[in-house]
């Protein structure tokens, strides 16, 4: 069946990857993106598909009606069936330093968001989360989708803020919405202040790498392309109203994929330079996806062992991206491409 889908924050990482593979997959969808393009949004992600006749790019703010509105009109007249929500302030550091720019993308821009969709009658609506909404977890146990939320940073919080609010709409209204919380993702085309990515930058320059406190913090993470295949399968086939979490059964501290890193460059552990904690650091996250197993069918196709080379692999054979995000210079693609600063 053919759908036309608005995928909101599709200029980031994990939202480019998406629309890349919505391409790939699904060639006769429409696709209307819809990206504010923020620091993290880059045009140049997209580069390979600019020419696919279905796809079309509108530069706006999911917490604008307007530039909303005009998203939605893009679709023309048979209208849009289908919206992924990826648009959001996401980097924890960032939130602490200022709380507002999160409050105001991730709850009032979903709200928006929500209202537009409803209004015009979306009949699928999938809001992409994350774990970090159930708070840290001990030693032991994983988090599943009756967790209760417990959110421990200003990011976090907003983004269970902007959950409640999906909730509240299908509980309301109806609407057909479904939500899904993943672990941490990697993999390409990831802005380099997050943690993979900034390892490896700094490791080839033999710069500094950076870890909090003792590096024993330990996430659960998740190849990017299993991430976006798995919300591909709850667009498709998920239970309206129900919330699914998607992790890649890959529990590593961060300092040991610090040592994974710099082995895999022939680089030396001198280069780690521990630096104090970031306040309220979460000490580990851990996903139970039991549930888009066992009702989807969806695993994750990637190990971490897998996966991590792969990765390494695509940032050493990209520079020029690389050298552009770090200076600066990608901004200038939608200049160059669209006659105006993004």
């Amino acid at each position: 069946m053919t759908r036309t889908v608005l995928v909101t924050g599709g200029a980031g990482f994990i939202g480019s990857n998406f629309v890349r593979m919505l391409v790939e997959l699904r060639p006769a969808w429409r696709i209307v993106n819809l990206d504010k393009l923020t620091y993290a949004g880059n045009l140049e992600n997209l580069t390979e598909i600019e020419g696919h006749r279905g796809y079309s790019f509108v530069q706006g703010d999911v917490a604008v009606t307007e530039d909303v509105e005009r998203a939605f009109d893009a679709a023309g007249a048979s209208g849009v069936s289908d919206v992924v929500h990826f648009a959001a302030e996401s980097h924890v550091d960032r939130s602490i330093l200022g709380g507002l720019p999160f409050v105001t993308a991730n709850v009032v821009g979903t709200q928006v968001l929500l209202d537009v969709a409803r209004a015009r009658g979306v009949q699928r609506f999938v809001h992409v989360s994350t774990d970090e909404v159930y708070g840290s977890l001990g030693k032991t146990g994983f988090f599943t989708e009756e967790t209760p939320l417990a959110p421990n940073s200003p990011y976090s919080a907003s983004k269970a803020g902007s959950d409640m609010l999906v909730r509240a709409a299908h509980h309301t209204h109806g609407f057909p919405a479904l939500t899904t919380r993943c672990s941490n993702n990697y993999g390409p085309y990831q802005f380099p202040e997050k943690l993979i990515p900034l390892m490896i930058a700094n490791a080839r320059e033999n710069k500094p790498l950076p870890v909090y406190g003792d590096g024993m913090q330990i996430r659960d993470w998740l190849y990017v392309r299993d991430h976006c295949e798995a919300i591909l399968a709850v667009q498709e086939r998920g239970v309206v109203g129900d919330v699914y979490n998607i992790g890649g059964h890959n529990e590593y501290p961060n300092i040991a994929i610090v040592h994974r890193i710099l082995a895999a460059l022939g680089k030396g552990e001198e280069l780690i330079t521990y630096v104090k904690d970031r306040p309220g650091h979460d000490r580990r996250y851990a996903i139970d996806a039991a549930k888009i197993e066992r009702e989807l069918g969806w695993r994750p196709r990637y190990t971490f062992e897998q996966a991590l080379p792969m990765t390494i692999d695509w940032y050493l054979n990209n520079d020029p991206w690389l050298a552009r995000v770090r200076t600066g210079s990608y901004r200038e693609y939608y200049a160059r491409q669209y006659g105006a600063r993004g």
